[in-house]
């Protein structure tokens, strides 16, 4: 797995994952759980995972609906 996108905002990480799943690609969410140990407040970045394989495909995706991967 190769990590695609780092984010704080759940809002992102539910929509880049909403678009890949459209595009038959599948995707992890990493570190989800963080929020247990930080508080729920917000300042551990969760990532979001792809196969590798799919990786260039999934960059296309992402630019395509304007969401920064860095």
């Amino acid at each position: 797995m190769k990590e695609l996108l780092r984010s704080t905002d759940p809002t992102i990480m539910a929509f880049a994952t909403a678009l890949l799943e459209g595009e038959d690609i599948d995707c992890f969410q990493m570190d989800v759980n963080m929020s247990i140990l930080e508080g729920g407040i917000g300042i551990f970045p969760r990532r979001l995972m792809v196969r590798e394989e799919d990786h260039a495909e999934a960059e296309r995706v992402m630019r395509d609906n304007e969401i920064p991967l860095r």
